[in-house]
């Protein structure tokens, strides 16, 4: 498979952080992959800069920081305009149409989508908008098959979350495959595609 180059970019208490993590679990654990997560974050506990980077891959990851992603994720206006120009040309940049106004062109695609108003209508809870933007990665790339983030969710989410998550991964990952016009097709570790044949 080729590896892939992930950027989750956001604030504190938006759980960046803690999705990077989740789909790294699920690489490695229930795909048969390889996985590296490593993370930065402003002094502020919420409302400072957060950013997580994930490398997934089936051959061994020899430097954890990623410089220009395959995927980049900017889910505030301050992480788009900080990370925006480190996109690899061609890559997927996905932003959340309440928060980032996508001003630059970016030699990208580009997906605006509405995870924050999703989240809120559906499920009356932002809390589960780090999920949703899972979901919707998955629903764009295939990186992972969605029944290996639900085992790890299932491991993470305490019991009274884990419904409302599950929930927000669905809904992620069905707006993810509105846009998916070209999956970034993800071979898993035992030649099968991880998205599904």
């Amino acid at each position: 498979m080729e590896r892939c180059r992930m950027v989750f970019s956001g604030s504190g208490g938006q759980g960046v952080i803690t999705a990077a993590i989740i789909l790294g679990e699920a690489a490695v654990l229930h795909e048969n992959l390889l996985a590296i997560q490593s993370q930065a974050y402003g002094p502020e506990a919420r409302g400072g800069a957060a950013r997580s980077d994930v490398i997934i891959s089936d051959s061994p990851i020899r430097f954890p920081r990623v410089t220009q992603p395959n995927v980049l994720v900017c889910l505030t206006q301050q992480a788009y305009n900080k990370f925006y120009a480190m996109i690899r040309p061609g890559g997927l940049l996905l932003t959340d149409s309440h928060y980032v106004k996508t001003e630059r062109k970016a030699d990208a695609r580009q997906r605006e989508l509405p995870l924050y108003e999703t989240v809120t209508a559906k499920i009356k809870n932002p809390l589960a908008l780090n999920i949703c933007m899972l979901g919707a990665v998955i629903g764009l790339t295939e990186i992972v098959r969605p029944e290996s983030i639900l085992k790890v969710l299932g491991t993470r989410i305490s019991a009274e979350y884990l419904a409302m998550n599950q929930e927000a991964l669905t809904l992620g990952m069905e707006l993810g495959k509105t846009f998916n016009d070209q999956p970034m097709r993800v071979y898993s570790g035992n030649g099968t595609p991880a998205g599904g044949p």
